[in-house]
C-alpha cells in the first residue's frame, strides 16, 4: 500500500513539473510584453511616483481630446521649466500622445483599441 502511494506521488510530481515550467515561462513572457515599467510620461525622470500617478489619473479623467491636449501641453511646459532649473536637458517634443496607451489614432486600450495589433 505504501509503495503504491509513493509511486503515485512520484508520478504526479513527474507529470506536473513540465506544467510548472510552462507556467513560469508564460509569466516571464507576459512580463516582457507588458514591460516591468510604468507607462512613458514626458519628463518622468524629473517626477516623483505620486506625480506620475496623478498626471496619469488626470489624463484618464479628461473627457475630450482637447482636455488631454491641454493637460499634455501644460505638463510639457512644467517639465521643461523643471529641467531648466535642474540643469537637465529634455527632448523638445514629448512622446507621441503622452505615451498613455493612446497611439497616433487615439485608439489606445482605454478607448477599446487592441494593444497587440
Amino acid at each position: 500500500m505504501k509503495r503504491k502511494f509513493v509511486l503515485l506521488f512520484c508520478l504526479m510530481v513527474t507529470l506536473s513539473l513540465p506544467m510548472c515550467c510552462v507556467i513560469a515561462a508564460e509569466r516571464t513572457t507576459v512580463q516582457e510584453i507588458r514591460g516591468n515599467q510604468e507607462p512613458q510620461v514626458y519628463g518622468s525622470q524629473l517626477m516623483t511616483h505620486d506625480e506620475r500617478v496623478e498626471y496619469q489619473r488626470q489624463m484618464r479623467e479628461a473627457k475630450t481630446a482637447e482636455e488631454r491636449t491641454s493637460l499634455r501641453q501644460k505638463h510639457h511646459q512644467r517639465m521643461q521649466e523643471r529641467a531648466a532649473v535642474r540643469g537637465v536637458t529634455l527632448p523638445e517634443d514629448p512622446p507621441s500622445r503622452g505615451g498613455m496607451g493612446m497611439g497616433a489614432g487615439g485608439d489606445g486600450m482605454m478607448n477599446g483599441g487592441d494593444a497587440n495589433r
